[in-house]
């Protein structure tokens, strides 16, 4: 009898359920009576506590255009898994009695990157682990592709196409805010379907006087709206010198809710035109995942299944020129796929005239 646990870890995203339920299938569809698989609660803080049930086949059923996660999840900082907190709970000790009181073979984990990084740790403590690569940032080192991402880049491209009607009406700039604290992936391909003016990303550093430049100009040439797409981590070129500590600090002492509305001010200052800022936050982590999420999550819970009858444990699912491949867990822990600034994509967004405020 195979005993699989599962647990989805970290900010939800779409996709997770239609990933769940791609695992559990395969695994009946491989196994029939001889699998019996455990929901773990609110991802490791349920591995950490013990809270974890026996799923049944019919949990699984008509999950797949859910969006969230049926089992529930939390965020667990990594720095933090191996110190005792106040309650004297060691979490290391308590994940790895809990999988041994569940009799499990292997515990698949649906995560981003801090969730890779504890996953490569249990592997590490001598546990059975397949993770699965999820995030809407599609920053996980090792995949061409998380699920999550084309679902959350579908929403912020229809923010964008929304706006576009009442810029141009009111003749405003507008700033439309998307979410990515330190890979631009999701900005920069939205912001590209999306018809943005000026694509602001953490990977290039902006000169708040090339993002001005470039609106004074379309004024000039009679287009009397921009829009700007600006991902929520992206950071001036005087920032970019700062060292981590001082760019904290700086960033505490903002007197902005966000670095957007300190752009629509400077913007506001240096060009005289009407700024207004839109931020559509967690809606692009919510709703039914697009089909192209579907069915790159059901893959994946497939090859998750394979591994898992193979034996082949201590990898992530991965996918890699249009293949599902398995990548070893200790090659993927720490490490962000960030936009390369000379990439492809970035080339076609100067190409066609979009400003990146260098």
């Amino acid at each position: 009898m195979k005993r699989i646990g599962i647990l989805t870890s970290g900010g939800d995203c779409q996709g997770l359920n239609a990933a769940i339920r791609g695992v559990a299938k395969a695994l009946y569809f491989r196994f029939k009576d001889d699998v019996e698989i455990y929901g773990i609660i609110d991802g490791y803080r349920g591995l950490i506590e013990g809270n974890y049930k026996r799923m049944k086949p019919a949990d699984f059923s008509g999950i797949l255009t859910l969006g969230g996660t049926i089992l529930g999840t939390s965020r667990q900082p990594f720095k933090l898994m191996r110190v005792i907190d106040e309650n004297s709970v060691d979490k290391v000790k308590n994940m790895k009695e809990n999988y041994k009181s569940m009799k499990l073979d292997c515990l698949v984990i649906l995560g981003g990157n801090g969730t890779h990084k504890t996953a490569n740790l249990l592997r590490e403590e001598g546990l059975n682990v397949v993770t699965l690569p999820k995030t809407i940032d599609n920053d996980v080192w090792g995949t061409d592709m998380t699920f999550g991402f084309n679902s959350a880049v579908d929403i912020a491209t229809n923010v964008l196409d929304c706006i576009h009607t009442t810029a141009t009406s009111h003749g405003r700039v507008f700033i439309v805010e998307i979410m990515g604290h330190k890979a631009g992936w999701m900005t920069l391909s939205a912001g590209i379907a999306g018809g943005a003016d000026v694509i602001l990303i953490p990977e290039i550093p902006y000169s708040i006087d090339a993002v001005t430049k470039t609106i004074r100009q379309r004024t000039k040439d009679g287009k009397h709206f921009s829009i700007l797409a600006v991902a929520e981590g992206v950071l001036s070129q005087e920032e970019a010198k700062l060292s981590k500590k001082e760019f904290k600090t700086a960033r505490a002492a903002m007197a902005f809710p966000s670095i957007s509305y300190r752009l629509a001010q400077e913007i506001g200052d240096q060009t005289g035109q009407e700024i207004r800022v839109t931020v559509p936050g967690h809606f692009q982590r919510g709703g039914s995942p697009c089909p192209y999420d579907r069915l790159l999550a059901t893959r994946f819970g497939a090859a998750a299944a394979n591994l898992i009858a193979e034996k082949n444990y201590g990898n992530m699912v991965a996918l890699q020129n249009d293949r599902i491949v398995p990548v070893p867990l200790g090659e993927v822990a720490g490490k962000l796929k960030l936009v390369p600034p000379d990439c492809d994509i970035v080339r076609t967004a100067k190409d066609i005239g979009i400003s990146f405020g260098e």
